[in-house]
């Protein structure tokens, strides 16, 4: 009896123990939840009396958000740029003109002297960013183009007039520089070609006036080419960090902080779809935009055309991606370093060429004294030819032109021969004379019949052909024997008003 009541005192003392424990915990563990709460940023204090959650220190969300440090670090080396220019602006046209009943109450001026221009002010604003102590800043050529007065203003407030050292329309790139001004901050330029799709960016800029706004997104995509007016922007980084008007010209930031692209477009009807320049092409020119106000770009001195599946099968090419050279000027670098007219070029430096548009971007992207290795295919040969570029030249570089004079005297049809409604004439130096052609070789295109095959194959008269399928026209017999051949696939290579090109299509 007393073992079993030792043992029941026993187990009632321990069972007051553990209720004890439990209402202190549950008392102190009331104090500590009024008093802070526990979050995956750590143990942090409520505000007395007001329950507002405050933060005991921010060192881990900075750690864990690397776009703050990237915008602490690069904002203050992104400028707003103001621009003044003038601009011719016609004359409001007077609806009531002629009007008795309006001119007699508001005279014939209401509207302004009728067939007159005037000028008027234009302002602008964009972006932009320092690249050196020295006062240079890169941004768009569309931003500072035509200004007449550059004012950059800095995050600090400071304020500086600007001049326009270098512009290139071709790139949309241009350098202002500003002067006498001292402590500037710079921003490193990366390695755009480095650049990975996803890779994630931040894009700084004055959109729409706001200064130093900050979006982020990723890298959508890479080589992408735009239109403007006629010209062909290549290579550009796609972005889905907001860009909107006003941030041309200022930077695409890698998590690195380095300088990746220079924003520059956006696409008006949608959301998420941006352009920037990579960097590597204004690193590419900065120095001619500097020392000689414009780019000294490479001169190669050919007309190339793209591959296309009858080309490919009439001349027998081992390849489907590519360009084709259709002309090959006289005295160009072209001639003088051994590319012909039917090389098919492949590779331009490192870039494979896919088409036309691939050769002259790759060229283009190149500077006067440049040796430029091509790989091109030669009568299904492979091979490599350097080529150092010359200056590029603003004539059309020295091509013939016939003034529309083809078109004469075409009622003198010496040994004259249809096929697939292609009319044709022997060609002479005496007839190319007459008619204003540059070319004395082939056959000469006289008439095309409607609703005939020939018509489909794109050819025009005064058309001078040369070749069928590498073969090359010197008679009309010639003309007669390829013409009759039971072909798939026919190439000509034309010569027309002065400059040869590759004609093709299917006989189908």
């Amino acid at each position: 009896m007393k073992f079993r009541l030792n043992s029941r005192l026993k187990r009632a003392g321990t069972a007051l123990a553990a209720a004890f424990i439990l209402f202190a915990g549950g008392a102190v563990g009331s104090y500590i939840a009024a008093k802070y709460t526990i979050t995956p940023s750590g143990v942090q204090e409520i505000a007395k009396d007001h329950g507002i959650s405050v933060a005991s220190a921010s060192s881990e969300t900075n750690a864990k958000n690397p776009y703050v440090a990237i915008v602490k670090r690069s904002s203050p080396a992104v400028v707003n740029i103001d621009v003044e220019a003038t601009v011719v602006q016609e004359a409001m046209p007077n609806p009531f003109q002629g009007d008795p009943f309006f001119e007699e109450f508001f005279g014939k001026d209401f509207f302004g002297p009728q067939g007159e221009t005037r000028k008027v002010p234009r302002k602008g604003t964009g972006s932009g960013f320092i690249v050196s102590k020295e006062g240079y800043i890169l941004t768009n050529d569309h931003v500072v183009d035509g200004a007449e007065k550059v004012k950059v203003t800095l995050p600090d407030g400071r304020t500086f007039n600007a001049k326009i050292v270098g512009q290139d329309p071709t790139f949309d790139i241009a350098i202002i520089r500003v002067q006498n001004a001292k402590d500037l901050p710079v921003l490193t330029l990366g390695d755009s070609s480095a650049t990975e799709v996803g890779e994630q960016v931040v894009a700084i800029g004055n959109p729409f006036g706001f200064e130093n706004t900050v979006t982020a997104g990723i890298i959508s995509g890479k080589n992408r080419t735009l239109q403007d007016g006629g010209v062909s922007f290549h290579n550009f980084l796609q972005t889905d960090a907001a860009i909107n008007p006003g941030n041309s010209g200022g930077p695409l930031i890698d998590l690195n902080g380095s300088v990746i692209g220079i924003n520059t477009a956006i696409v008006p009807y949608a959301q998420g779809i941006g352009f920037a320049i990579p960097v590597n092409m204004a690193k590419q020119i900065m120095n001619d935009l500097i020392e000689h106000g414009e780019v000294r770009r490479g001169w190669l001195g050919v007309s190339v055309q793209p591959l296309t599946a009858q080309l490919v099968e009439a001349y027998k090419i081992p390849v489907k991606e590519g360009a084709i050279i259709a002309d090959v000027q006289k005295n160009s670098p072209a001639e003088k370093y051994g590319l012909k007219r039917g090389d098919v070029i492949v590779k331009v430096g490192d870039t494979d060429i896919k088409d036309s548009e691939g050769v002259v971007f790759a060229v283009r992207s190149k500077l006067a004294g440049d040796d430029v290795p091509f790989e091109i295919y030669r009568d299904g040969k492979k091979m490599t030819v350097t080529v150092k570029l010359a200056e590029i030249k603003n004539s059309n570089g020295g091509m013939k032109s016939n003034n529309g004079k083809n078109n004469k005297g075409r009622n003198t049809k010496p040994q004259e021969s249809t096929k697939m409604g292609i009319t044709v004439v022997q060609n002479s130096e005496e007839f190319s004379k007459k008619h204003g052609l540059s070319e004395s070789d082939g056959v000469v295109v006289t008439e095309i019949k409607r609703g005939s095959k020939g018509e489909r194959f794109g050819l025009a008269a005064g058309d001078v052909i040369l070749e069928i399928n590498r073969e090359k026209i010197n008679s009309v017999s010639d003309w007669d024997r390829m013409m009759s051949k039971e072909k798939q696939a026919f190439g000509f290579l034309v010569s027309r008003r002065g400059q040869t090109l590759f004609i093709s299509m299917s006989d189908d």
